[in-house]
């Protein structure tokens, strides 16, 4: 097995078991048994646990953001775009084995011990909110409304995580919908 499928194998693993249990919970040896790659060329992949955390983190930011950014995209109106973002949150949080938001997740468990998980959520949370800032500037409303439409998306993605339901989504939803409304005013 040549080395970028190894890497595919060792992050599809990493990225059903580190989303799915926790961090802390998962070893590099279900890592290695789950990928089927040995563990020996799973250190030579990652020397640290630590980089396959990065790595993983950093692949899925990549996938989300493109999921999202589709949903967006298929709006045409730009205040109907500011809105898709929660439309999207609302079939993330419905889809199965939705288990809240991986960098939320990943901080909690090592932002304290890791600068390297820290950084990627503070990284993939910064390109949200400039996302949304991008979205705020081409409806024409004023720049603080990103700040508070993150904090209720962050806030949907926290309560959906805990109590496993898709509902923050729609009132956070509404609260956006009031807010782009005053703001419009």
């Amino acid at each position: 097995m040549d080395t970028a499928v190894a890497r595919e194998r060792v992050l599809d693993a990493a990225g059903t078991l580190f989303y799915g249990r926790g961090v802390q919970s998962v070893g590099m040896d279900e890592i290695r048994a789950a990928s089927g790659v040995s563990l020996k060329r799973l250190y030579s992949l990652f020397p640290a646990k630590e980089q396959l955390v990065e790595a993983y983190l950093e692949r899925r930011d990549t996938v989300w953001r493109g999921r999202l950014a589709q949903e967006v995209e298929s709006r045409a109106h730009p205040e109907e775009r500011l809105l898709a973002v929660f439309d999207h949150l609302h079939r993330w949080f419905g889809e199965p084995g939705f288990r809240g938001c991986a960098w939320i997740n990943a901080h909690g468990e090592l932002g304290a011990s890791s600068a390297r998980v820290a950084a990627q959520a503070r990284a993939h949370k910064s390109v949200f909110r400039a996302y949304l800032g991008s979205l705020v500037a081409d409806a024409g409303l004023p720049e603080r409304l990103a700040d508070q439409l993150a904090l209720l998306a962050e806030g949907a993605m926290v309560t959906a995580g805990i109590f496993g339901t898709g509902e923050p989504a729609l009132r956070a939803r509404e609260a956006a919908q009031a807010l782009v409304a005053a703001a419009r005013a």
